[in-house]
């Protein structure tokens, strides 16, 4: 029989990008949908630090799963620098494209889920880029939030509260604000303003109404309820607070009402 592949002029079919999400450390928390897509005959890509280690690759490890020989290694800089940034993304992609023009499908190691502040989303932009033919395709996960919520032993949401998922930089930009739209928040990447965040609720009385959470699902997880005492403190990358007022918006629950305002004879529904 001839090998088609070794005819001239032969074109291959593409390959598919996957972003498997992975959930955020517990390797029980890996979907079937997932699973099923690290045990094909697809290749496995995962990003590294500068060190080499893969955050995304040792959820899968810790799972009993071996990376293929020729899985691919992708080095993304914890950097802002855009042309540092503009490089990493570019060498990645071209690894990742070469391989799917082999007919290889290609699955990406997500940890968290792959929608959710992820670079598989940028991966795949880049990669797009080089080819629009080729097709993505997206596994959804279980995000850290979701994940952090069940360790605290709390409700992300309930009933009518509304819910707000920060980048913590960004949200110190307008934390008044935040907290008079929302009554639950999530602040991702406290990392550079943990103590500053500290402060903050500490001055509006909030503390025992946030939790902090460190790489969770992973043997290294952290839970602290007194937020005070990680001042000065080094965390990891890897870490969020949770906050969740109770406004009496909960399900079953009856909007809190404020005083009455002299004059008015009604009272005024709480914001």
């Amino acid at each position: 029989m001839t090998d088609v592949s070794q005819q001239p002029g032969t074109i291959l079919p593409k390959g598919q990008l996957i972003g498997a999400s992975l959930g955020p450390g517990d390797p029980g928390l890996i979907t079937r949908a997932a699973w099923s897509a690290l045990v094909s005959d697809a290749c496995w890509a995962w990003p590294t630090d500068r060190n080499g280690s893969s955050y995304a690759l040792a959820i899968a490890e810790r799972a009993g799963l071996i990376a293929p020989a020729q899985g691919l290694a992708l080095h993304f800089p914890m950097t802002r620098d855009p042309g540092e940034l503009a490089r990493a993304w570019s060498i990645a992609a071209g690894q990742v494209a070469e391989r799917l023009a082999t007919g290889s499908d290609v699955v990406f190691l997500v940890e968290g889920d792959a929608s959710t502040y992820s670079t598989f989303g940028h991966l795949a932009r880049a990669v797009r880029a080089r080819d629009p033919r080729i097709q993505v395709r997206v596994i959804p996960g279980v995000s850290s939030f979701n994940a952090a919520a069940a360790t605290a032993g709390q409700a992300l949401a309930d009933g009518e509260e509304p819910l707000a998922v920060f980048s913590a930089p960004e949200a110190m930009r307008d934390l008044d604000g935040l907290l008079a739209h929302f009554d639950a928040l999530v602040l991702l990447k406290v990392r550079p303003v943990l103590d500053a965040l500290i402060d903050a609720l500490a001055e509006r009385g909030l503390l025992d109404a946030a939790v902090f959470i460190e790489r969770v699902g992973t043997p290294d997880e952290r839970l602290v309820r007194d937020l005070a005492a990680l001042r000065g403190e080094p965390v990891h990358y890897l870490s969020m607070v949770l906050i969740r007022r109770d406004r009496g918006r909960g399900l079953g629950q009856s909007p809190v009402l404020a005083p009455v305002t002299p004059g008015s004879g009604h009272p005024a529904r709480q914001p």
